[in-house]
């Protein structure tokens, strides 16, 4: 029986967990400006800035396996949110990794709805109150859009499949912020009023291990894999 790396969730029964790295797209026009940017239209594509970050997160998931997180199997398989930016973010991945990308609808960003493309401030002017509801309630969602527990009835099954590809795999998901908070709140148990409290930085790595019975470790969150 292997040793747990240091640290790592302590495991005596042989199980061996699948690893799945979650990569944050890179920044759009949006992003540089604070507009909210869901999943209700397919763009914005990346800036110069976002395919910059999207290069830097591809060599630091080129990295995991070998002198990143060495104790986990190198990554062998890409799977991405529909959205442009994830495609694109996701592209320089695969190209890193020589893996071809796969797209799962159920990944694509949070719904604003009615909020789509706005920054904060416009949101606060029109619906007094409700981006501090839909931050701190977890279960309060913009009008015809989605609640953080909404996103998890959704992401959550994709996230199951991927960690079914194979013991001791390692999978790359490219997804968006919301996408990544909300699968790492899961994995700690925490409840939606929580997860808009996780930093998620453009093209970070987050890193979750999850064992067949359903076991979750948490191994690192919004590692800063870009500028």
């Amino acid at each position: 029986m292997s040793r747990p790396a240091p640290g790592a969730l302590a495991r005596y029964d042989g199980a061996v967990p699948t690893t799945v790295v979650l990569v944050r797209h890179g920044v759009t026009a949006l992003t540089e400006i604070g507009a909210l940017s869901g999943g209700d239209v397919p763009g914005p594509s990346l800036t110069t800035a976002g395919q910059r970050q999207a290069a830097q997160a591809a060599d630091a998931v080129f990295r995991v396996g070998k002198d990143l997180w060495p104790d986990v199997a190198r990554p062998g398989a890409v799977l991405a949110s529909p959205m442009v930016r994830a495609q694109e973010t996701a592209a320089a991945v695969g190209r890193r990794l020589g893996a071809r990308v796969g797209t799962d609808d159920r990944l694509a960003e949070i719904r604003f709805g009615a909020w789509e493309g706005l920054v904060p401030e416009q949101v606060q002017e029109r619906w007094p109150g409700g981006l501090l509801r839909w931050v701190t309630e977890g279960t309060f969602a913009p009008p015809g859009g989605e609640s953080y527990a909404d996103l998890a009835t959704r992401v959550q099954p994709a996230l199951d499949d991927v960690a079914a590809q194979g013991e001791g795999s390692t999978s790359v998901v490219v997804a968006h912020a919301a996408v990544v908070r909300t699968l790492v709140g899961l994995a700690l148990d925490a409840p939606p009023s929580s997860w808009a409290r996780v930093r998620i930085p453009p093209c970070s790595l987050s890193v979750l291990r999850i064992w067949p019975d359903g076991a979750r470790e948490v191994t690192a969150v919004g590692f800063p894999a870009a500028e």
